[in-house]
């Protein structure tokens, strides 16, 4: 049950905004049902530039969200977009079936209106953004926040360094594999997963360009002409310094490659079973240089997040040595 509420407790240095109209109408007021103060937050002009920003102090799951008016007043929000940061700089917006979401807001001052967020947010900062109010009073706002601690492992890489996780031959099932983690990065290139066989076979996710290519090289091309080279991109400036998410589902021939929420499926017509792969995954890097000349040989530079492989968790491997 990730629906705690995250604001009431906050201290008063957790709140910020654009600006206030006066000290009672700070953000440090604009807690659901509290009638402190003016009752709610107002800036000082009610325009389009203003928002309202609450801390939460870590990366936080936040599930929904609710808005209330100033306390009393004809003070209140029609419809807002919500905003998320890990950093507090780098800022980005709740998006839904593929474009920006504006929240439908209040249309009194004192009922809560909550929304159910349809995907989570995992973020440390929020922003309330107004576009639009009472147009016989001005911005007020109260809010809350619902979600819980999120959970995550995170290890940073140089772009020197890689992580290298060697497979127990006994748990090996060749016909199911499944890699997720999630990435950060501000550089365009890199290496983030890479895998290899005797014969020159391998498996390779790289960033090139903002994009993120799945490569997947069946060296012998005598033996398997019709699909020796497999090179599928999904994605677009993916080095924005927000987290990403990667899946590779392997089962038996058929392989689905999902970036965020985008899926490519596709069949390696049998000749992905016969990969001749090392019991070695290497993440962030190509440990032995100059093995399979065709790559960038750039390591990755930036953070990875949550890194399963079959369900084993890898960093908390690391960390334990």
């Amino acid at each position: 049950n990730c629906d705690d509420q995250l604001v009431s407790a906050l201290p008063q240095s957790s709140f910020s905004s654009s600006s206030e109209l006066s000290s009672s109408h700070s953000p440090g007021f604009a807690r659901l049902n509290r009638r402190e103060g003016a009752g709610g937050w107002s800036p000082l002009v009610s325009n389009k530039y203003q928002w309202l920003q609450i801390d939460l102090g870590e990366r936080t799951e936040i599930t929904a969200v609710a808005t209330q008016g100033g306390y009393g007043s004809s003070d209140w929000v029609t419809s807002y977009l919500l905003m998320f940061s890990d950093s507090g700089r780098n800022w980005k917006q709740y998006r839904q079936e593929e474009s920006i979401w504006a929240f439908s807001g209040n249309t009194n001052a004192d009922s809560v209106v909550y929304y159910k967020l349809q995907h989570s947010i995992k973020a440390r900062f929020l922003r309330f953004v107004p576009l639009d109010w009472n147009p016989n009073g001005r911005i007020g706002m109260r809010i809350e926040v619902y979600g819980c601690t999120y959970r995550s492992e995170v290890v940073g890489f140089d772009g020197k360094s890689c992580l290298i996780y060697t497979l127990n031959k006994k748990l090996i099932n060749a016909l199911k594999d499944v890699i997720s983690l999630k990435f950060k990065t501000m550089q365009s290139d890199g290496i983030l997963l890479h895998r290899e066989g005797q014969n020159g076979d391998h498996i390779t996710v790289e960033l090139t360009k903002g994009k993120l290519s799945l490569l997947i090289n069946l060296g012998d091309t005598k033996t398997h002409p019709s699909n020796a080279h497999i090179n599928i991109t999904l994605g677009s400036l993916l080095d924005d310094q927000h987290w990403h998410s990667v899946l590779i589902e392997h089962f038996n021939n058929q392989v689905n490659f999902t970036v965020d929420k985008h899926t490519h499926h596709f069949h390696a017509k049998g000749e992905f079973s016969y990969l001749d792969l090392d019991y070695e995954l290497s993440f962030g890097g190509i440990p032995v240089p100059g093995k399979s000349g065709t790559l960038s040989r750039r390591n990755f530079h930036g953070c990875f997040e949550n890194v399963y492989y079959n369900g084993v968790n890898i960093i908390d491997l690391a960390r334990r040595h």
